[in-house]
């Protein structure tokens, strides 16, 4: 079949885009344990190879993959786990849909493809089962109960001990007693459903999170000494943790972005605000100077 030029160069950056997804499919299915999902990722490795060999047909040229695209999502699937890379690199192609259309009144084969790009891929995303996700909502459990209960007692420690390192150690006390008993509640909890979660790592999940939440909560107090500042950079923070986490759960998960980071940012200010007002009332009542 003789197509245009302009055909010609959109079915070669087809053709690299399925030939480098080709080889990060194939070196995500060498890293994972589970035999289950190292099959789903070959399966769709095999299909990038085999729309990589269609599009090759109509323009009789080999291209390399892209190195660097390569290297970044395998790294980003190392990190934040391979479910998350493989749905991050799949939105990606989101644009390629609408170039799909266009072209299906002139190859054919277009419309098979994009098909399986949108809904055989998507089947086989859904069947990847991972540790992580499995315990995401013991992970959610923790991160929000130590984003609202921190921010705000840290709002309220801020005016009430106007000391950054009395802050800190206040703040730290009560997070690691917080993170404890939550770790022990989601243990009980979930020995007590009837679920295939582990107790153990639920627990671990949740503690871990609202600890690292803490952390990452209390440094500015570490670090600098105007604890209005610290204040600032503590709810700053807060919001970053908000919109990342939430952003991985709206790619891992398929789940709204806007409305959830809406909803934990809110009550997260919301109850640090009060936090603030109820120090200033209570120093003022009590008596306390600075």
């Amino acid at each position: 079949m003789d197509i245009g030029n302009e055909l010609r160069e959109q079915l070669l950056v087809f053709q690299r885009n399925e030939i480098t997804e080709y080889h990060i499919y194939r070196r995500l299915a060498r890293t994972v344990k589970s035999p289950e999902n190292r099959r789903v990722l070959e399966r769709i490795a095999e299909d990038e190879l085999r729309h990589y060999g269609r599009w090759r047909t109509y323009t009789q040229q080999d291209v390399t993959p892209d190195k660097l695209k390569i290297w970044t999502y395998y790294v980003i699937s190392r990190i934040f786990g391979f479910t998350f890379g493989v749905k991050l690199m799949e939105r990606g192609e989101e644009g390629a849909q609408v170039i799909y259309e266009r072209l299906r009144d002139v190859i054919p084969e277009a419309e098979e493809i994009m098909r399986e790009e949108s809904d055989h891929e998507e089947a086989l995303i859904g069947l990847l089962d991972e540790e992580l996700l499995r315990y995401i909502g013991s992970i959610v459990l923790g991160l929000n109960d130590a984003l609202v209960e921190l921010t705000g007692a840290l709002a309220g420690f801020t005016l009430a001990l106007q000391n950054t390192r009395l802050i800190a150690l206040t703040g730290s006390i009560t997070g690691i007693a917080a993170a404890l008993s939550m770790g022990a509640s989601e243990y009980l909890s979930v020995k007590s459903e009837e679920t295939s979660k582990n107790p153990v790592r639920a627990s671990i999940y949740t503690g871990g999170a609202y600890i690292v939440t803490v952390l990452a909560l209390i440094w500015p107090y570490l670090v600098l000494d105007n604890y209005y500042v610290c204040l600032a950079c503590t709810l700053a923070g807060a919001i970053l943790i908000i919109a990342f986490f939430n952003y991985y759960i709206s790619v891992a998960k398929d789940l709204p972005f806007r409305s959830r980071f809406l909803e934990m940012t809110g009550l997260s200010l919301g109850v640090a605000t009060l936090s603030f007002l109820v120090g200033s009332l209570l120093r003022s009542f009590l008596g306390v100077e600075a």
